[in-house]
Protein backbone atom coordinates (compact mmCIF):
# COMPACT_ATOMS: atom_id res chain seq x y z
CA UNK A 1 0.00 0.00 0.00
CA UNK A 2 2.82 2.38 1.21
CA UNK A 3 4.31 1.92 -2.24
CA UNK A 4 1.03 2.71 -3.97
CA UNK A 5 0.42 5.83 -2.28
CA UNK A 6 4.19 6.64 -3.16
CA UNK A 7 3.60 6.30 -6.96
CA UNK A 8 0.48 8.46 -7.26
CA UNK A 9 1.83 11.15 -5.09
CA UNK A 10 5.26 10.85 -8.23
CA UNK A 11 2.78 11.02 -10.61
CA UNK A 12 1.10 13.80 -9.16
CA UNK A 13 4.28 15.52 -9.00
CA UNK A 14 5.27 14.57 -12.42
CA UNK A 15 1.23 15.67 -13.94
CA UNK A 16 1.99 19.10 -11.78
CA UNK A 17 5.47 19.91 -13.08
CA UNK A 18 4.40 18.49 -17.19
CA UNK A 19 1.57 21.32 -17.39
CA UNK A 20 3.36 23.94 -15.97
CA UNK A 21 4.19 26.55 -18.55
CA UNK A 22 6.66 29.87 -17.98
CA UNK A 23 6.32 32.78 -19.88
CA UNK A 24 8.28 36.32 -19.16
CA UNK A 25 6.11 39.33 -18.82
CA UNK A 26 8.49 42.55 -18.23
CA UNK A 27 9.88 41.96 -14.34
CA UNK A 28 7.50 39.02 -13.49
CA UNK A 29 7.55 35.53 -15.09
CA UNK A 30 3.82 34.11 -15.75
CA UNK A 31 3.21 30.86 -14.43
CA UNK A 32 0.48 28.56 -15.88
CA UNK A 33 -0.52 26.03 -13.77
CA UNK A 34 -2.68 23.22 -14.70
CA UNK A 35 -5.49 23.87 -12.51
CA UNK A 36 -8.60 25.09 -13.39
CA UNK A 37 -10.81 28.02 -12.27
CA UNK A 38 -14.90 28.14 -12.73
CA UNK A 39 -14.63 29.15 -16.40
CA UNK A 40 -12.82 26.61 -17.24
CA UNK A 41 -9.44 28.20 -17.73
CA UNK A 42 -5.97 27.76 -16.11
CA UNK A 43 -4.90 29.53 -13.19
CA UNK A 44 -2.33 31.74 -13.78
CA UNK A 45 -0.06 33.31 -10.87
CA UNK A 46 3.22 35.50 -11.14
CA UNK A 47 6.50 35.28 -9.47
CA UNK A 48 9.36 38.03 -9.59
CA UNK A 49 12.21 38.28 -7.34
CA UNK A 50 12.23 40.47 -3.71
CA UNK A 51 14.97 41.54 -1.73
CA UNK A 52 14.38 38.91 0.28
CA UNK A 53 13.69 36.12 -2.32
CA UNK A 54 10.23 36.28 -4.27
CA UNK A 55 6.61 37.45 -4.30
CA UNK A 56 4.08 35.62 -5.60
CA UNK A 57 0.83 36.92 -6.89
CA UNK A 58 -2.70 36.29 -8.75
CA UNK A 59 -2.27 39.58 -9.78
CA UNK A 60 -5.90 40.24 -8.12
CA UNK A 61 -7.46 37.64 -10.37
CA UNK A 62 -9.46 35.85 -7.85
CA UNK A 63 -11.31 38.63 -5.93
CA UNK A 64 -11.45 40.65 -8.94
CA UNK A 65 -13.61 37.85 -11.14
CA UNK A 66 -15.35 37.23 -8.15
CA UNK A 67 -17.21 40.68 -7.86
CA UNK A 68 -17.49 40.94 -11.32
CA UNK A 69 -19.79 37.91 -11.33
CA UNK A 70 -21.56 39.86 -8.47
CA UNK A 71 -20.19 37.76 -5.39
CA UNK A 72 -19.04 41.20 -3.33
CA UNK A 73 -16.78 40.80 -0.67
CA UNK A 74 -17.54 43.54 1.54
CA UNK A 75 -19.69 42.35 4.67
CA UNK A 76 -17.37 41.54 7.89
CA UNK A 77 -18.38 38.40 7.67
CA UNK A 78 -17.15 37.35 4.79
CA UNK A 79 -13.85 39.46 4.82
CA UNK A 80 -13.20 37.33 8.22
CA UNK A 81 -14.15 34.06 6.18
CA UNK A 82 -11.56 36.04 3.34
CA UNK A 83 -8.66 36.47 5.85
CA UNK A 84 -8.98 33.20 8.13
CA UNK A 85 -9.15 31.13 4.61
CA UNK A 86 -5.96 32.83 3.48
CA UNK A 87 -3.97 33.39 6.49
CA UNK A 88 -4.14 29.71 7.13
CA UNK A 89 -2.60 28.94 3.76
CA UNK A 90 0.17 31.79 4.72
CA UNK A 91 -1.24 34.40 2.03
CA UNK A 92 -1.86 38.01 2.55
CA UNK A 93 -4.54 40.55 1.10
CA UNK A 94 -2.62 43.62 -0.73
CA UNK A 95 -5.63 45.60 -1.84
CA UNK A 96 -7.21 43.12 -4.07
CA UNK A 97 -4.22 40.96 -4.48
CA UNK A 98 -3.62 37.38 -3.05
CA UNK A 99 -0.25 37.72 -2.46
CA UNK A 100 2.84 35.57 -0.67
CA UNK A 101 6.93 35.76 -0.05
CA UNK A 102 8.86 32.87 -0.68
CA UNK A 103 12.55 32.03 -0.24
CA UNK A 104 14.33 30.00 -2.67
CA UNK A 105 14.22 27.17 -0.41
CA UNK A 106 10.55 26.93 -0.24
CA UNK A 107 9.59 28.87 -3.42
CA UNK A 108 7.44 25.07 -4.46
CA UNK A 109 5.49 25.15 -0.98
CA UNK A 110 4.49 28.92 -1.36
CA UNK A 111 3.57 28.60 -4.59
CA UNK A 112 1.42 25.32 -3.98
CA UNK A 113 0.07 27.08 -1.42
CA UNK A 114 -1.02 30.10 -3.17
CA UNK A 115 -2.48 28.19 -5.42
CA UNK A 116 -4.40 26.25 -2.84
CA UNK A 117 -5.69 29.42 -1.67
CA UNK A 118 -6.86 30.88 -4.87
CA UNK A 119 -9.07 27.61 -5.28
CA UNK A 120 -10.25 27.54 -1.46
CA UNK A 121 -11.07 31.68 -1.65
CA UNK A 122 -12.90 31.10 -5.41
CA UNK A 123 -14.95 28.30 -4.21
CA UNK A 124 -15.80 29.95 -0.85
CA UNK A 125 -17.27 32.95 -1.98
CA UNK A 126 -18.85 32.01 -5.76
CA UNK A 127 -22.44 32.31 -5.87
CA UNK A 128 -25.27 33.25 -7.99
CA UNK A 129 -26.66 36.43 -5.95
CA UNK A 130 -30.40 35.76 -7.26
CA UNK A 131 -30.45 31.81 -6.45
CA UNK A 132 -28.19 31.76 -3.04
CA UNK A 133 -28.54 33.99 -0.31
CA UNK A 134 -25.98 32.25 1.87
CA UNK A 135 -22.76 30.73 1.54
CA UNK A 136 -22.70 27.17 1.38
CA UNK A 137 -19.56 27.67 3.83
CA UNK A 138 -22.02 29.34 6.54
CA UNK A 139 -24.66 26.50 5.79
CA UNK A 140 -22.44 23.65 6.82
CA UNK A 141 -21.77 25.47 9.90
CA UNK A 142 -25.28 26.31 11.14
CA UNK A 143 -26.44 22.48 10.44
CA UNK A 144 -23.35 21.33 12.71
CA UNK A 145 -24.27 23.87 15.29
CA UNK A 146 -28.08 23.14 15.19
CA UNK A 147 -26.85 19.22 15.23
CA UNK A 148 -24.83 19.95 18.45
CA UNK A 149 -21.73 18.39 16.92
CA UNK A 150 -18.53 19.61 18.12
CA UNK A 151 -15.84 21.10 15.29
CA UNK A 152 -13.21 23.31 14.91
CA UNK A 153 -12.82 25.11 11.46
CA UNK A 154 -10.41 25.84 8.83
CA UNK A 155 -7.52 23.18 9.95
CA UNK A 156 -4.53 22.92 8.85
CA UNK A 157 -2.13 19.85 8.52
CA UNK A 158 1.18 19.55 6.83
CA UNK A 159 1.18 16.58 4.77
CA UNK A 160 4.10 13.66 4.22
CA UNK A 161 5.15 16.18 1.00
CA UNK A 162 5.75 18.70 3.33
CA UNK A 163 2.64 20.37 1.64
CA UNK A 164 -0.06 22.39 3.72
CA UNK A 165 -3.99 21.26 3.59
CA UNK A 166 -6.73 23.18 4.65
CA UNK A 167 -9.78 21.34 6.10
CA UNK A 168 -12.90 23.37 6.67
CA UNK A 169 -13.87 21.22 9.43
CA UNK A 170 -12.31 18.79 11.92
CA UNK A 171 -14.43 16.58 14.31
CA UNK A 172 -12.58 15.42 17.15
CA UNK A 173 -12.36 11.72 18.07
CA UNK A 174 -14.98 10.48 20.90
CA UNK A 175 -15.12 7.06 22.76
CA UNK A 176 -17.20 6.03 19.71
CA UNK A 177 -16.16 7.23 16.66
CA UNK A 178 -12.56 8.41 15.36
CA UNK A 179 -11.25 11.80 14.04
CA UNK A 180 -13.58 12.77 11.29
CA UNK A 181 -12.09 15.32 8.71
CA UNK A 182 -14.70 17.93 6.44
CA UNK A 183 -14.16 19.85 3.73
CA UNK A 184 -17.12 21.38 2.12
CA UNK A 185 -17.04 21.60 -1.79
CA UNK A 186 -19.45 24.67 -3.41
CA UNK A 187 -18.90 23.49 -6.76
CA UNK A 188 -18.47 19.84 -6.53
CA UNK A 189 -16.17 19.15 -10.22
CA UNK A 190 -13.15 16.54 -10.86
CA UNK A 191 -10.43 19.63 -10.47
CA UNK A 192 -11.95 19.88 -6.49
CA UNK A 193 -12.48 16.71 -5.90
CA UNK A 194 -8.89 15.36 -7.68
CA UNK A 195 -7.78 18.29 -4.81
CA UNK A 196 -9.06 16.75 -1.97
CA UNK A 197 -8.13 13.54 -3.12
CA UNK A 198 -4.46 14.64 -2.89
CA UNK A 199 -4.87 16.41 0.19
CA UNK A 200 -5.95 13.47 2.17
CA UNK A 201 -3.94 11.00 0.27
CA UNK A 202 -1.07 13.09 1.88
CA UNK A 203 -2.42 13.89 5.11
CA UNK A 204 -4.18 10.80 5.82
CA UNK A 205 -0.13 9.07 6.78
CA UNK A 206 0.55 11.82 9.14
CA UNK A 207 -3.12 11.52 11.41
CA UNK A 208 -4.43 8.72 13.30
CA UNK A 209 -4.73 5.52 11.55
CA UNK A 210 -8.49 5.46 12.03
CA UNK A 211 -9.22 9.09 10.70
CA UNK A 212 -12.33 9.13 8.15
CA UNK A 213 -12.47 11.89 5.38
CA UNK A 214 -15.75 13.27 3.99
CA UNK A 215 -16.77 15.74 1.47
CA UNK A 216 -19.97 17.70 1.72
CA UNK A 217 -20.93 18.15 -1.91
CA UNK A 218 -23.30 20.81 -2.44
CA UNK A 219 -26.49 19.96 -4.78
CA UNK A 220 -28.63 22.68 -4.12
CA UNK A 221 -28.65 23.70 -7.66
CA UNK A 222 -27.09 21.06 -9.39
CA UNK A 223 -26.80 16.97 -8.96
CA UNK A 224 -23.20 15.79 -8.30
CA UNK A 225 -21.87 14.18 -11.13
CA UNK A 226 -21.10 10.34 -10.49
CA UNK A 227 -17.74 10.83 -11.88
CA UNK A 228 -17.16 12.80 -8.57
CA UNK A 229 -18.77 10.69 -6.62
CA UNK A 230 -16.48 7.59 -7.61
CA UNK A 231 -13.24 9.38 -7.96
CA UNK A 232 -13.67 10.35 -4.08
CA UNK A 233 -14.95 6.77 -2.48
CA UNK A 234 -11.99 5.33 -4.57
CA UNK A 235 -9.35 7.14 -2.30
CA UNK A 236 -11.52 6.49 0.86
CA UNK A 237 -13.07 10.00 0.90
CA UNK A 238 -17.07 9.76 2.09
CA UNK A 239 -18.67 11.76 -0.55
CA UNK A 240 -22.32 13.17 1.38
CA UNK A 241 -23.97 15.39 -1.00
CA UNK A 242 -25.78 18.64 1.02
CA UNK A 243 -29.25 17.04 0.35
CA UNK A 244 -28.30 13.87 2.42
CA UNK A 245 -26.64 15.69 5.49
CA UNK A 246 -28.89 13.95 7.65
CA UNK A 247 -27.41 10.66 6.70
CA UNK A 248 -24.65 11.36 8.64
CA UNK A 249 -25.47 13.25 11.58
CA UNK A 250 -25.67 10.65 13.83
CA UNK A 251 -22.12 9.48 12.79
CA UNK A 252 -20.77 13.27 13.27
CA UNK A 253 -22.65 13.96 16.27
CA UNK A 254 -21.17 11.06 18.21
Amino acid sequence: MIDEIKTLLDNYISWLRDKTTLRQVEDWVEITTPYLDRHNDLLQIYARRSDSGYILTDDGYIIDDLEQSGCKLETPKRQALLKMTINGFGVQLNEKRLEIRASYENFALRKHNLLQAMLSVNDLFYLAEPLVSTLFFEDVVSWLELSEIRYTPQVKFTGKTGYDHLFDFVIPKSRLKPERILRAINRPSKDTAQALVFAWIDTREVRPSESVAYALLNDTERPVSPDVIEALRSYEVNPVPWSNRDSVREEFAA
